[in-house]
């Protein structure tokens, strides 16, 4: 009998993370006016490509890796479980832009993603929580958060975002 060697083994993986037929849906989508205020919570937006939402404050750098922050929709209701809550957080008070539904966002690190008709995001890594989860959620907060901070992305292609968009992946060329 042989055994599969390191290689094959690695284009299993490969295979196996590369499989993403689902489609997600964006359900909330927030902007803040200025640093330290709440986020509005808005039915659409517009992704400026390589820069920004428009209405967020925030102005990364072209390039730059947060252009727009995202977290798993399912997981508000995690983390009020961890707090003792009732109902599911509130997305505004995760302080992120846009919440998915339908696709596990960990799975699309390094990954493209379309949103509704034209735009594209590259998702460019984890977006870890912060101090202002003490703040935002009380004592615990910030541990609540760990491991459900979703993740930051880079507008590769712009155009506007809706609530109720499908967010599909991107085949890797």
């Amino acid at each position: 009998m042989a055994f599969p060697s390191f290689s094959d083994e690695k284009s299993v993986v490969a295979r196996l993370l590369a499989t993403l037929p689902q489609t997600g849906r964006v359900e909330w989508i927030g902007v803040r006016p200025a640093r330290r205020q709440p986020l509005l919570s808005v039915p659409e937006v517009e992704a400026l490509t390589d820069a920004h939402l428009t209405g967020d404050h925030a102005r990364p750098k072209p390039g730059g890796r947060r252009q727009v922050t995202l977290i798993q929709h399912e997981h508000l209701a995690s983390v009020a479980g961890f707090l003792g809550l009732p109902e599911p957080v509130e997305p505004g008070r995760l302080r992120r832009n846009l919440s998915i539904s339908g696709l596990n966002l960990l799975a699309l690190k390094n990954r493209r993603v379309r949103i509704g008709e034209q735009v594209v995001l590259e998702i460019t890594g984890e977006c870890h929580p912060c101090s202002r989860m003490e703040e935002e959620l009380g004592p615990g907060g910030y541990n609540a958060m760990r491991g459900h901070g979703g993740l930051t992305a880079r507008i590769l292609q712009g155009g506007q975002i809706r609530v109720g968009d499908a967010v599909q992946v991107l085949q890797e060329k």
